[in-house]
């Protein structure tokens, strides 16, 4: 989650949305984001809207506590049963995420999606899935989230050697996330993600395959898999400005990413999104391919999104600001967008593209389709599914996918 919120409208202070935006909401699925911003440590690279100790002591004092946290963010789901009123829609996936959302307690992770639970009903093939720190996380607790209704997990690996954690501020040692995948098998969790960045200033691609052949080795179901971008205010931009450590590279992003594609592929996975390869269709992400789809989901917790029929919001960052709102019986939300049509055309074109069935080419303008026909003579698009009436980028097209995107949306 980005730590810096857009511009937009003021947010109503019942939180209540136009009657267009539920408008045959029965036809969309529902999804529901948990943010949880706290962090041990701030890692050098992360630009998300995450919060220390030290850095949250004397800035919203105990409102802006994790003791309390579980307690705030109920509120929350609360406000969004009374803003989406008698939607009868169960919710087909929750994702809680961070910050470190399992340095809570287990107890008051399962105490969230229980308020959700009791709210809105759960799908009964809901996808219930946190992120995890490999540190922070035992059997006892892997086991208690699984008892409490967990059944995807994600672990942040990054990296299975130590000089490239070290560039990027990790903690965890080298080989803890695998011992994680094994744990979390042996609690009963059906699906388990390893995230893993490449390009990070030192990494070689022997560093790169290691981690990769880690990965798969350890048996996870789903790997995502993301080329490290530095973001201005960070302490790795700082670093990289005062010649610490180098620049990251593009050519070297697009090499890493052939790497992880082969290794991948050659270990059983698929591709279903630039990013993310899973070894079956179970073992995909759904509720990111709700945002990918532009579904609705609810987004709870300091500077979470939110999109609901083609309206837009987002919550104030700071915990303390967040849980002052709900404690005064205010919406949280910082501003909102509408959407128009053609925002949301873009949108599509911009997010369904990146997914292995592309997008449908009904959603183009002749300038766009223009541009696919020259994507296809370069290589850039699969020629079949382009006959089909669907875009769909070729391997060398999801190298240069932000390019793509871009001629098409015109």
């Amino acid at each position: 989650m980005p730590s810096v919120l857009p511009d937009g409208e003021p947010m109503p202070e019942d939180g209540a949305l136009p009657p267009s935006a539920l408008h045959g909401g029965a036809d969309r699925p529902l999804g529901f984001y948990l943010h949880v911003p706290y962090c041990a440590t701030r890692c050098g690279y992360c630009d998300f809207n995450t919060y220390t100790a030290t850095e949250l002591r004397g800035s919203g004092g105990v409102l802006a506590s994790r003791d309390n946290y579980a307690q705030t963010l109920t509120d929350e789901v609360r406000l969004a049963r009374k803003v989406l009123g008698d939607d009868p829609r169960p919710v087909r996936t929750v994702f809680v995420g961070g910050g470190t959302p399992t340095l809570l307690a287990a107890g008051d992770l399962v105490r969230m999606l229980g308020a959700i639970r009791d709210e809105f009903g759960l799908a009964d093939d809901a996808e219930v899935t946190t992120e995890a720190n490999p540190e922070s996380v035992d059997p006892a607790y892997l086991a208690e989230l699984r008892e409490g209704g967990f059944d995807r997990i994600s672990f942040g690996m990054q990296s299975a050697r130590q000089h490239v954690l070290k560039v990027l501020d990790r903690t965890h040692t080298p080989g803890r996330p695998e011992a994680c995948v094994a744990e979390a098998r042996a609690a009963g969790f059906d699906h388990v993600n390893l995230d893993l960045i490449y390009g990070t200033p030192g990494e070689s691609d022997d560093d790169w395959r290691a981690s990769l052949e880690a990965a798969v080795g350890a048996g996870p179901d789903h790997v995502s898999a993301y080329a490290l971008i530095v973001e201005e205010g960070t302490q790795l931009a700082r670093r990289i400005r005062r010649g610490e450590v180098p620049m990251t590279d593009d050519d070297v992003h697009a090499d890493r990413y052939l790497i992880a594609d082969s290794v991948l592929a050659d270990a059983g996975f698929a591709w279903y999104e630039v990013s993310n390869w899973a070894t079956s269709e179970a073992g995909r992400c759904l509720h990111n391919e709700l945002y990918w789809r532009g579904a609705d989901w609810w987004g709870a917790g300091p500077g979470a999104h939110s999109h609901v029929g083609g309206v837009r919001w987002w919550n104030v960052k700071h915990p303390g600001a967040y849980a002052a709102a709900l404690a005064a019986g205010r919406s949280p939300g910082a501003g909102r967008e509408l959407l128009s049509d053609e925002d949301r055309r873009v949108e599509r074109v911009l997010l369904e593209l990146r997914l292995r069935d592309g997008c449908p080419l009904s959603l183009l303008r002749p300038a766009g389709l223009a541009a696919a026909e020259r994507a296809v003579g370069d290589g850039l698009l699969e020629p079949a599914p382009y006959a089909g009436g669907r875009a769909v980028l070729t391997l060398r097209g999801r190298l240069l996918a932000d390019a793509v995107v871009r001629d098409l949306v015109d």
